[in-house]
């Protein structure tokens, strides 16, 4: 695929945090991944192994200490949190595992909330928002309040309002976690949909491999490296080979 279609470019990313005791632990070590447009990517791996350090990096939620992060090709390793802070919004659509909606705000202003930052006029916020709210089938549901939908709903509430901004990304960290089998493998689907018929590129994080199954490519990681990238392979302990590249 043509370099110009690379959203993500990780490039031996490390990450270190500072102890209370002194000195420095060592979370991830010499990340380096792309991610091209139109892929529906998941990032695995076991609690404690780095994924979601790994996630709030590829999220612009965290800066790495050493390494490049390359997002649209634009170097965004050094930035400030305000910059970070424009990057989420304008490029980025989050779907968050407990769903992060306002509470005593109706579904119609939650799915608005990232367009009050983009300078939109009051008129196409709720013109936005509800051509989303359509789309994940809630239309009907503007007015009501999270606290009175099912769980399947908020989440997929999320998804409107990670999809008004008109992102090409999508990052969703385990984003069928408090929900139920069915209402998990329903958003799935939808992710699914989203990925084939809009062509929105997807990451998800998640520690389960039948989670990971709804994607076409998984990257594992183990005590803070990559350890497999490549398809989704038919078992879960083929994800503890030796790193295998994937090809374009």
């Amino acid at each position: 695929m043509a370099k110009n279609d690379t959203i993500i470019s990780m490039k031996k990313i490390c990450k270190s945090f500072p102890l209370e005791i002194g000195g420095v632990q060592q979370v991830l070590f010499d990340i380096t991944f792309d991610v091209h447009a139109g892929e529906f990517v998941s990032i695995m791996g076991p609690s404690g192994s780095g994924k979601s350090t790994c996630m709030n990096i590829v999220g612009a939620l965290d800066t790495p200490t050493s390494g490049v992060y390359e997002l649209y090709g634009q170097n965004i390793s050094n930035m400030t949190d305000d910059q970070l802070a424009q990057i989420r919004n304008e490029h980025i659509g989050f779907v968050f595992q407990n769903f992060n909606l306002l509470s005593k705000r109706n579904v119609l202003d939650n799915v608005m909330l990232p367009l009050m930052y983009r300078g939109m006029s009051p008129s196409e916020r709720v013109r936005r928002a509800r051509e989303m709210l359509t789309r994940v089938g809630l239309e009907k549901f503007e007015s009501y309040l999270p606290n009175q939908l099912s769980g399947g709903m908020k989440q997929r509430v999320a998804i409107a309002r990670a999809l008004a901004g008109d992102p090409k990304l999508i990052l969703a960290d385990e984003p069928t976690g408090a929900l139920d089998s069915k209402m998990g493998n329903e958003i799935l689907k939808f992710f699914e949909k989203l990925n084939r018929e809009m062509g929105i590129t997807i990451v998800m994080i998640t520690h389960e491999f039948d989670i990971a199954r709804y994607s076409r490519r998984v990257i594992h990681i183990y005590d803070g490296r990559i350890n497999y990238d490549g398809p989704i392979p038919k078992t879960e302990s083929a994800l503890t080979t030796k790193t295998t590249k994937v090809t374009k």
